[in-house]
C-alpha cells in the first residue's frame, strides 16, 4: 500500500483509451471515450448496470456491474516485453494509465481523470484462458505468488464509473483513497 506522505499527491497520467462494442479480447483505441455515471464506457460490450462478463451473465444476469471499467498500467506491458508485444488495448482495458501502481490501490478507491470522470476501483481484474489465445503463456506471465504463496493478479483493476465524462490520452489521472482502514483489493 502507498505511505501516507504519498496519499495526497499521486497523479498518473492515461496513455491511450480503449473500447470494443462487441465482446472480443482486445479493445480498439479511440481518440476519446465517454464514461456513463452507473453504466460504464459508452458504445462498449460491458456497458451497462448489471453484469456483461458472458460467463457472469450464464450465473446470474442480475448482478451489478463491477467491472464497468477496466484499467491496466503500461508499466506491466514494460514488464513482459522481453516476452511479449503488448501494446494498450490488447489486454481488453478501457484505460491504460502510467504513473501510478494501480496495483497498490485499495478497493474503494477514487481515480478522478479528465475534467469531471471519477471511477471507483472495485477489485483487481481476473485474468482467464482467454489471454493464452492472445498470446501463450501471458496468463502465467501476468499471475504470480508472493512469499506465503498467495496469488497475485497483475492483469490490471475494475472499476465502477462514479461521475459520467470524458476521457482522452494525456489527461491526468488523481488519485483518492478510501478513508481508513484500507480494504486489499480482491479479484472481482
Amino acid at each position: 500500500m502507498f505511505d501516507e506522505k504519498q496519499e495526497s499527491s499521486i497523479l498518473g497520467t492515461v496513455i491511450a483509451v480503449s473500447l470494443s462494442k462487441r465482446h472480443t479480447f482486445s479493445k480498439e483505441n479511440q481518440d476519446i471515450i465517454k464514461l456513463v455515471k452507473g453504466l460504464g464506457v459508452e458504445s462498449d460490450a460491458h456497458f451497462g448496470s448489471t453484469v456483461k462478463h458472458r460467463s457472469r451473465v450464464a450465473q446470474n444476469p442480475n448482478q451489478p456491474n463491477l467491472r464497468q471499467v477496466h484499467l491496466i498500467q503500461n508499466e506491466l506491458f514494460e514488464e513482459l516485453t522481453d516476452r511479449f508485444n503488448i501494446k494498450p488495448g490488447q489486454m481488453g482495458e478501457n484505460i491504460t494509465t502510467v504513473g501510478i501502481n494501480l496495483l497498490e490501490l485499495s478497493t474503494d478507491t477514487i481515480l478522478y481523470t479528465g475534467e469531471s470522470s471519477a471511477v471507483k476501483v472495485t477489485g483487481l481484474r481476473n485474468p482467464c484462458a482467454q489471454i493464452d489465445h492472445f498470446q501463450p503463456g501471458l496468463l502465467k506471465a501476468v499471475l504470480d505468488k508472493d512469499s506465503a504463496g498467495n496469488l497475485i493478479r497483475k492483469a490490471g483493476l475494475m472499476g465502477v464509473v462514479l461521475q459520467s465524462g470524458l476521457v482522452k490520452q494525456g489527461d491526468t489521472i488523481r488519485v483518492e483513497f478510501p478513508p481508513k482502514p484500507f480494504k486489499k483489493l480482491e479479484r472481482v
